[in-house]
């Protein structure tokens, strides 16, 4: 063999061998490259599923929340509802003289110039201190203006329960 085919073999070594390396650097970084893709695969879906299970919770929280609000409203709707009932009852019985309305008089104020007779008719029996009746008008007034307070402190109420259940 002369020197140069010596050369040519040793270079033909030197390249097959480079060209080995070559591929066996490749598969092994091959499969580090799929291990890894695979591991990142398991993290994305670890982290996919706890942010599903997170969803559904508050999810499942803000739907029971709405049910509790829901029965809510329709608790301070009927109670709104039977307190205009009430209301709208004693307003009838007022403009039939069915009930009366009457306050209290102090016996002991003499500057009040009302001059109510202290013994009861034949009509009623009183047994309670002197009392004047109110005119119809005023009464019908009286008792708007308490519906109107009924009617806000139902909303009141209805407002803390929503706050109270929104903030749990």
């Amino acid at each position: 063999m002369t020197p140069g085919q010596i050369l040519g073999a040793i270079l033909l070594a030197m390249v097959l061998s480079a060209a080995g390396t070559w591929q066996v650097q490749d598969w092994r970084m091959g499969k580090k490259l799929a291990e890894q893709v695979n591991l990142h695969q398991m993290d994305l879906a670890e982290i996919t599923n706890a942010a599903s299970a997170q969803a559904r919770a508050e999810q499942d929280k803000r739907l029971a929340t709405e049910q509790q609000l829901a029965i809510q409203d329709q608790q301070h709707t009927k109670e709104l509802t039977d307190a205009q009932r009430t209301q709208a009852a004693l307003r009838d019985r007022l403009a039939t003289a069915d009930v009366r309305l009457s306050v209290l008089i102090d016996a002991a104020d003499t500057a009040g110039g009302c001059n109510v007779p202290t013994a009861t008719g034949a009509v009623g029996v009183v047994h309670a201190a002197r009392r004047a009746q109110l005119d119809p008008a005023h009464a019908q007034r009286i008792l708007g203006i308490t519906g109107d307070g009924d009617r806000g402190l139902i909303a009141l109420r209805a407002c803390q329960a929503y706050v109270r259940t929104i903030t749990q």
